[in-house]
């Protein structure tokens, strides 16, 4: 391995914003999938568990993770889910097969549930309507359910049911990648444009000032991506606010140098869609602007994941899935996303960072036992809890180092953003590079000119490959170095930078 040292530079100017950041960027994903829900965020009887049964150490973990607002409930589970079994009486509602994860789905936690936890976790709502099995129908009558204030039929249920006040459910998903051949109800993009078109009207007849996403492809290798994209905007542009977009990233062959450039792939997927946008807009003289929502992404070991849905495997309640471990490097390429997603802030408007607990999540825990924060958790919390403001052009001078997927990459990326309330500039930096330090150089411009690193906390570990497990929760978290000196990034690392005017 190679000791020498490289020197990266950054540039940031206050006068180059690239907008006022979107909180919403910053959310979450619950599905009814493993043990998402059930152990997860909702364990009766355990010992944390309150009055409603959610679990406040998780509770506790997600507040200090800071996801802004929570999509809910899937992803593949909703594309056969009747939300009505998910309200009323818990005893009386049904048990039903679940055919995305080939799960039984107990109907314990439903709508009114997650309502409720979103008030104490500090999140909004985002709630996907089933475009798979069902359609215009079943979407307005859930708005009225959880929007309108009372003296009709759904509004009213509400009410008897405990919720007086309406949810105020500001952000809806319409179905989830009907492109996918795995989506019960799959569809081609002319129905599904058709459908979400007509959905989105009767949704806004009941509720005017809600928010609509229209689902983009399933993923950037999809043979009809793009195509998926065009056609879809070209029936429902005018009726929507947001395309969807979903990527999970992952080392595949051991290739790691290639998975902590998956930004780059990311990059290049957002441009894209943006393209595709723009060019629908231009097609149809339409004066909006679509923004997008990121509203799934994350590393996934897909290839040792077993499909949910294989009918050799028996009906299971709330069964272990895709409970990935990650690793310290693996926080550093979620980290990297989250750069992508601020650089993008213009046109990205919202994320979903997929998902929230034991499924490729940022927190895990045990039946019954204790709950901890995997590695992923820090980069995500520390973004949640300092991005704020507007985001800054970050211009980044950087040694570069191949790759075996993605060729030549830049070696460090880095994010800024500036709170005007407080003047405070954050810098989130990474270094990509497995095997060579940097030392970063900093410029500062306009009226940023004179400010001064203050605070430096880095995520990195010696060995790439260690995680946090129940045996040993912290063997990977962050810590702060003194600032003041030279600023070293060390090979695969995590690094917020806190700068602060000059004294006086």
């Amino acid at each position: 391995m190679s000791q020498e040292e490289a020197t990266a530079r950054l540039t940031v100017h206050d006068g180059f914003s690239l907008g006022e950041l979107d909180r919403r960027l910053f959310g979450s994903f619950l599905e009814h999938m493993g043990r998402a829900v059930y152990t997860g965020i909702y364990e009766p009887g355990h010992p944390t568990a309150d009055g409603s049964g959610f679990r406040t150490d998780v509770l506790e973990l997600v507040r200090e993770l800071g996801p802004t607002i929570v999509r809910y409930p899937g992803g593949n589970f909703v594309s056969a889910y009747n939300w009505e079994d998910g309200v009323g009486p818990v005893e009386d509602r049904p048990v039903r097969l679940d055919l995305a994860w080939r799960s039984r789905e107990s109907n314990r936690f439903g709508l009114d549930e997650f309502a409720a936890w979103c008030r104490q976790a500090g999140a909004d709502m985002m709630l996907a309507v089933n475009l798979g099995t069902r359609g215009v129908d079943a979407a307005r009558n859930l708005v009225e359910y959880c929007n309108h204030p009372g003296g009709t039929y759904w509004s009213d249920l509400r009410r008897r049911h405990g919720a007086a006040q309406p949810h105020g459910v500001r952000v809806w998903c319409l179905g989830n990648e009907q492109d996918a051949p795995w989506q019960i109800g799959h569809k081609t993009a002319y129905e599904y444009g058709r459908a979400a078109l007509e959905a989105a009207k009767a949704m806004r007849r009941v509720d005017p000032g809600i928010k609509l996403a229209a689902c983009g492809s399933s993923n950037s290798r999809m043979p009809t991506f793009g195509r998926w994209e065009a056609t879809v905007l070209e029936e429902a542009y005018d009726q929507v606010d947001f395309i969807t977009l979903h990527n999970y990233y992952e080392d595949v062959e051991g290739d790691l140098d290639s998975l902590l450039a998956s930004s780059d792939s990311m990059d290049e997927f957002i441009r894209t869609v943006v393209g595709t946008c723009d060019h629908v807009k231009g097609m149809l003289h339409s004066p909006r602007t679509m923004m997008l929502s990121f509203d799934e992404w994350n590393v996934w070991h897909q290839t040792e994941f077993h499909a949910g849905d294989d009918t050799r495997v028996p009906w299971r309640d709330a069964p272990e899935l895709a409970e990935d471990v990650y690793t310290a490097a693996e926080a550093v390429v979620v980290g990297t996303l989250l750069i992508s997603l601020l650089n993008h802030a213009d046109r990205v408007r919202m994320g979903c960072l997929a998902q929230l607990v034991n499924v490729i999540a940022p927190i895990t825990t045990e039946p019954g036992g204790m709950s901890w924060r995997q590695t992923t958790f820090f980069p995500f919390s520390d973004v949640a809890a300092r991005a704020r403001g507007q985001a800054l052009r970050a211009e980044v001078r950087s040694p570069r180092h191949p790759t075996r997927r993605y060729g030549e990459v830049d070696s460090v990326v880095a994010a800024a953003t500036f709170d005007d309330a407080d003047g405070a500039l954050t810098l989130f930096v990474a270094n990509r590079s497995t095997g060579i330090p940097a030392t970063l150089e900093l410029e500062l411009a306009g009226s940023l000119a004179g400010y001064r690193v203050t605070g430096h906390r880095v995520l990195s570990s010696a060995d790439p490959g260690l995680r946090n497990t129940a045996a040993q929760p912290d063997a990977v978290a962050p810590c702060e170095v003194p600032a003041g000196g030279p600023i070293r990034l060390e090979p695969v690392s995590w690094n917020v930078l806190r700068c602060a005017p000059p004294a006086g």
